[in-house]
């Protein structure tokens, strides 16, 4: 009984020793995990193994990449990594099938995969204040998608097909590009896009949110 209370008791510490190695203490499998506002740097490269993980939170922290295990994470559905040192995101990004939520703003990253046409479930994507020059053509695989942000970014044109194949796209936020109203405005699908967009603004104003005193945001700067 004593032996296997000590084997035990070592391997739980050996393991927090590996954890503590990477600045993620008592990671385990489970639903959700918020490692926000740490000093982690990097990720173990067993994290793939975290099968039954549906939030992670890293937001705060000094990552620069993430391994490609992470496309192992097949159940994640919101992934929010704000105010890191990215460079890139894995191109193994695109077998998180499940994923609704992208959150990668205040990062350094200059290009989306290509994969990321292939995380189906998107419904938004948050990627302000990087340094984004243009989208992937695979975007406008994202039928689901509602909400793309890119705010403060070099972007100069987006994929031409994007308003007319992501229908249930109900906005956009490209302030802070060098990308012209004329520009958005003569795309095929404005249209379609800009009546999805104000019933959604009709809704809220019906639901009693509170709205911008600006009122409709147009989503590029005039």
């Amino acid at each position: 009984m004593g032996c296997c209370t000590s084997k035990s008791a070592d391997s739980k510490a050996s393991r927090a020793a590996r954890w503590r190695s990477t600045g993620i203490v008592a990671l385990r499998d489970s639903k959700l995990k918020v490692l926000t506002e740490n000093v982690i740097e990097c990720l173990p490269m067993n994290l793939g193994k975290l099968q039954y993980l549906k939030v992670m939170a890293l937001d705060g922290n000094r990552i620069t990449t993430l391994p490609d295990e992470f496309g192992q994470l097949v159940k994640l559905e919101k992934l929010s990594i704000s105010r890191n040192l990215l460079l890139n995101l894995p191109e193994t990004i695109g077998s998180l099938r499940n994923l609704m939520l992208l959150d990668v703003s205040n990062n350094k990253i200059k290009f989306l995969p290509e994969s990321i046409g292939s995380c189906f479930s998107l419904e938004e994507i948050q990627a302000n204040e990087n340094s984004i020059e243009e989208l992937p053509l695979s975007v406008c695989n994202l039928v689901h998608l509602k909400s793309l942000s890119l705010d403060n970014n070099t972007v100069k044109q987006i994929p031409p097909n994007l308003l007319k194949d992501c229908k249930s796209l109900q906005n956009i936020s490209l302030h802070g590009n060098p990308i012209s109203m004329d520009d958005f405005q003569q795309m095929e699908g404005f249209e379609d896009f800009e009546g999805r967009r104000k019933r959604k603004f009709d809704k809220l104003i019906d639901s009693n949110v509170m709205i911008n005193s600006k009122g409709l945001d147009e989503g590029v700067d005039l």
